[in-house]
């Protein structure tokens, strides 16, 4: 299996990527039956924002301490944030996924100027970016989970790896954007 992996890297991205954004999409599309999950209580589905938030809030913290642990040669500290990051993002993604389930998606409280001239755009480019580093992720760590360290200097892994994290982080850091235009400011 693990020669296999190795060799088809760009296959596990294209399979992983495109199975984590049809979940997203089918969640958002309302594809996905709510009866194939258990309810959880009203307080809980309205606490996921907040959920998400700190958890964005978090993978902020542990994709730049990644990067800094790697330019400072700590491979295993990197290493361990990156994975620390991408579990993060699993989590959100799942509880992300699940709420859509159950209550759809949040409709904008604020005034349709501010909606049609802020909130649109700045969340347009925030799913733009989401859906775009998702491959990017992926790839980076197929590499990593593939390889030996000394291995990797003859992949990509730090190109694809650092424009994966650069959308990443801005895209965290937009959704938290997102929720606070959502939950906080309106």
């Amino acid at each position: 299996m693990n020669d296999w992996a190795r060799e088809n890297v760009s296959v596990l991205t294209a399979v992983a990527s495109v199975v984590a954004l049809a979940l997203v999409f089918g969640a958002v599309g309302g594809v996905i039956p709510s009866s194939l999950l258990p309810r959880a209580s009203d307080a809980v589905l309205a606490a996921i924002p907040h959920f998400n938030a700190a958890v964005s809030l978090t993978a902020i913290a542990t994709i730049l301490l990644g990067w800094r642990a790697i330019s400072r040669g700590n491979v295993e500290r990197h290493r361990n944030f990156m994975v620390t990051s991408f579990a993060l993002f699993a989590a959100f993604l799942g509880a992300y996924i699940y709420r859509l389930i159950h209550v759809g998606t949040t409709e904008f409280p604020g005034p349709e100027l501010v909606y049609s001239y802020v909130y649109l755009p700045f969340l347009a480019v925030h799913i733009l970016l989401a859906i775009v580093c998702v491959p990017f992720v992926f790839h980076a760590l197929f590499l990593a989970a593939t390889r030996p360290y000394a291995d990797l200097y003859q992949t990509r892994h730090s190109q694809v790896g650092f424009v994966g994290a650069v959308l990443w982080l801005i895209s965290f850091i937009m959704g938290i954007g997102v929720y606070l235009l959502l939950y906080h400011v309106y």
